[in-house]
């Protein structure tokens, strides 16, 4: 079995984030979320995997995956020329993936608990397809799943305005060597893109078994910042605490707290689950739950809960930081004072009160 990493996308929900970076290398816990992914496929005892990656960001998932022998894995990359939709992924991976069963893993998607259980089942039953489903509060961002009243999946669509459902597709899907005839019979969808809906709407037609798992675990594409900061914060529920970097006597440190080699930490309060890069500095700060700062950052002075900072930032001063995403090599420093003053233009005959 193979597995096919979708890792291309503009990340135009992160931005101005992905303007300098992929989103599948926007940090989670201090790990980038494509890392997470690969994990779970070689813990599922998968070594292939195809990389999807475009023209903008290869470089980039190339130079941090590089060729996969750090996760256990044997990585081959697979350029896509423009987002033509996730079927259009699987036509141009056909030689990558060969006659081999294939799971297809949207490189931004988090799912806990990893996809090992899900793979075991779907060797042994060996559907032509089968999909992760999640119930959502708006099915309309989404693939959406309807189920007959056996609970077989009988229809699919994508992003609809009008959901039969709300059960979501997750960014997880296994398949058989039968999808590269579906993706080979579809046409485009009015967005231009070969939609991965439609191919697993065509395997049902074609009476084709596709079947469904609810996942119970947690799951978040991390396209957005709401989510990434949600998935930060399940991540670091999980921290094991440990300490390699310097903390002074008059550093309070409550809960689990991980601090990189190199890191110092000065006169502060820290309160977990919190992570702290290798070479950052806190000083005379409070860092509140649910936080992660990168390498070689430098917090003084300031206040920051439920976070990420990217490596190399600096806040200096600042009163209070929350459910903020900070890019990297970032400076925060308070607002130079403007005398207070009012300036007015008013005519003969008027009558005005100012506070003093």
């Amino acid at each position: 079995m193979k597995a096919l990493v979708l890792s291309g996308g503009a990340g135009t929900r992160l931005r101005p984030i992905t303007h300098t970076s992929a989103k599948q290398l926007v940090p989670v816990a201090n790990k980038p979320v494509l890392f997470y992914g690969l994990e779970s496929i070689a813990a599922a005892g998968i070594r292939d995997v195809g990389i999807i990656v475009a023209p903008d960001t290869a470089d980039e998932i190339r130079a941090a995956v590089g060729d996969g022998t750090r996760f256990g894995l044997v990585v081959t990359y697979i350029p896509q020329h423009a987002p033509l939709g996730l079927a259009h992924a699987v036509l141009i991976a056909r030689e990558f993936l060969g006659d081999d069963d294939f799971v297809m893993y949207l490189g931004d998607n988090f799912i806990v608990g990893g996809i090992t259980d899900l793979v075991e089942e779907f060797r042994a039953t060996r559907p032509a397809a089968s999909i992760l489903l999640t119930k959502v509060p708006d099915p309309r961002a989404f693939g959406v799943a309807e189920l007959d009243v056996d609970g077989r999946v009988a229809r699919l669509e994508e992003k609809p305005g009008n959901p039969r459902s709300d059960l979501a597709l997750v960014g997880v899907y296994l398949f058989t060597p039968a999808v590269h005839e579906a993706v080979r019979s579809i046409e485009p969808s009015a967005r231009g893109e070969l939609e991965i809906t439609d191919a697993l709407q065509w395997l049902i037609d074609d009476r084709r078994p596709v079947t469904s798992t609810v996942v119970s675990g947690y799951w978040k594409d991390t396209g957005n910042v709401a989510d990434m900061l949600e998935v930060n914060r399940s991540v670091l529920e999980l921290l094991t605490p440990r300490n390699e970097g310097t903390v002074d006597a008059a550093t309070e440190i409550i809960g689990r707290v991980r601090i990189g080699g190199g890191a110092t930490v000065r006169g502060s309060r820290i309160v977990g689950p919190v992570i702290i890069g290798a070479g950052t500095v806190v000083e005379n700060s409070y860092i509140g739950p649910s936080t992660s700062i990168a390498e070689d950052c430098r917090v003084t002075d300031s206040e920051i809960e439920y976070s990420i900072v990217l490596s190399g930032s600096s806040l200096h001063g600042v009163g209070r930081v929350e459910a903020s995403l900070i890019g990297r090599n970032v400076q925060i420093t308070p607002a130079p004072p403007i005398p207070a003053a009012h300036r007015l233009v008013l005519g003969d005959h008027s009558k005005v009160q100012i506070s003093a």
